[in-house]
């Protein structure tokens, strides 16, 4: 069993020991705890109000049931927008003016976990500060229960139709332009919320046909969760089965989204945001910022347009805070995650889908076309597991001084920008593990940039 804690919420696998999984017992303590630091955060000593919604795990029912009870024990009225994906959530805390909300989901992670992701009253994730309040809140089991004239009330809402008026209205979603493409559209779900709400915004938008893929929203993952090309080659046959333009996958909470090109190949979700950003910033000039780990390709694009890049520490609100601070236009994280400020600060695949559709019908070319038209990288991914007495921040502090005559960043471990590529080195909190992360022209390249810092940590650790 796992328990993780962190500023942005608390995840688990469901069953256990209290403490050791994420049960009953865990959920009352920090969901009472997240409603105490908003009770201290308002000062207000009105009723607070918190907007709830799951995604379609099968501890979902449960979850909710005990996070929107323990709610109301603290005096809180619970609105309910059942199952609703993450973006779907985050706006509806700004449509109801609430003071909080609370997404019951544990993103790309399997059937087994489930978690509690927090939000403030904008509808964004807390930040550093805040969620260390709330963790401290909990430890310390400072919090204190509504009298009976006290307890707070629910009331149940589907928000599903207001997140795709939503991504009509944008200025930048063409709906004539991507009605008169006639696309035929599939949509893969992994048999989560995705299922409900993406086959409704594609014929919103006009798809002429959509074919639905893993669209029954029971909770039971037709392949591993996460939008990444290894698992999605079952899809991508039934793509080329079909006879689609493109195809949208989707992780359980629709926060991050990955496109298959028409002949089956992989758009990549690192392109996702590069394409997005690509064709926002040929109509808004502007900035734009992905995290440290991301594509150098969305640097390259906003240059072209005439922006500026800024990356951020990995993190959706570490990203939200340096769009804000750079006044951005696009942002997001090359996990498929983007981020539209016009929109919201915060992941949205419902807009990237709104917004990808018009740029796709706008070009006038295949799918697969519009990818070969940016800059190719390829990013390798590895790590190196170190035993516990080794000091790992003393190991990047060493990297940072022998790679000292290239540009280094060490606002999230160490990343070291060379010509055209980049190597990023990012410690693990949970274990003595560093994560290497890096991109160059080739994956030959990129995979022999990576052993190349492997060998430097070995060499300084003395392994």
């Amino acid at each position: 069993m796992a328990l993780i804690k962190s500023i942005s919420g608390i995840r688990g696998t469901i069953g256990g020991k209290p403490g050791e999984g994420l049960s009953p017992l865990d959920l009352v303590k920090f969901t009472a705890a997240y409603l105490t630091w908003v009770k201290e955060s308002k000062n207000s000593g009105q009723k607070l109000k918190i907007v709830v919604g799951r995604d379609a795990r099968i501890s979902g029912e449960m979850v909710n049931a005990v996070v929107t009870g323990t709610l109301i024990g603290m005096g809180a009225d619970v609105v309910n927008i059942g199952l609703a994906s993450t973006p779907t959530t985050e706006l509806a805390v700004v449509a109801e003016k609430a003071d909080g909300g609370i997404i019951l989901t544990a993103s790309h992670n399997p059937k087994q976990w489930n978690a509690l992701k927090l939000l403030n009253d904008k509808g964004e994730f807390l930040n550093d500060i805040e969620g260390k309040k709330v963790l401290a809140i909990a430890e310390n089991e400072s919090f204190i229960f509504a009298e009976v004239d006290d307890l707070g009330h629910e009331s149940i809402k589907d928000y599903t139709a207001f997140h795709i008026q939503h991504v009509l209205d944008l200025e930048l979603v063409n709906v004539d332009a991507i009605t008169k493409a006639q696309f035929r559209v599939a949509v893969d779900a992994v048999n989560s919320v995705g299922g409900i709400i993406v086959p409704q915004l594609l014929k919103a938008l006009g798809v002429a046909k959509v074919v639905e893929i893993n669209c029954e929203s029971n909770g039971h993952f037709a392949h591993t969760p996460e939008p990444i090309p290894e698992n999605l080659i079952g899809t991508a046959a039934i793509v080329c089965e079909n006879n689609v333009d493109v195809c949208f996958v989707v992780d359980p909470d629709v926060d991050r989204l990955a496109i298959i090109n028409e002949d089956g190949t992989m758009f990549n979700e690192e392109y996702t945001l590069v394409a997005v950003a690509d064709y926002v910033l040929s109509h808004t000039k502007g900035n734009t910022v992905s995290n440290l780990s991301s594509s150098r390709a969305l640097r390259d694009i906003t240059e072209l347009h005439g922006g500026i890049y800024t990356p951020s520490a990995v993190g959706e609100v570490n990203v939200t805070t340096l769009m804000k601070a750079t006044n951005a236009v696009i942002g997001g994280e090359g996990n498929g995650g983007v981020i539209y400020p016009t929109s919201h600060y915060g992941r949205d695949s419902m807009v990237g889908i709104g917004l990808f559709l018009t740029h796709l019908a706008n070009s006038g070319i295949k799918c697969s076309e519009l990818r070969g038209k940016y800059p190719n990288y390829y990013i390798s991914k590895n790590k190196i597991e170190l035993t516990p007495e080794i000091d790992v921040d003393d190991i990047l502090l060493k990297i940072k001084d022998k790679y000292s005559y290239e540009q280094v960043n060490d606002i999230d471990g160490v990343r070291i920008d060379f010509d055209k590529e980049w190597v990023h080195l990012r410690k693990s909190n949970t274990e003595p593990i560093i994560r290497i992360y890096s991109e160059s022209k080739t994956s030959a390249r990129a995979n022999s940039l990576a052993e190349e810092l492997i060998l430097s940590i070995r060499e300084i650790a003395g392994i």
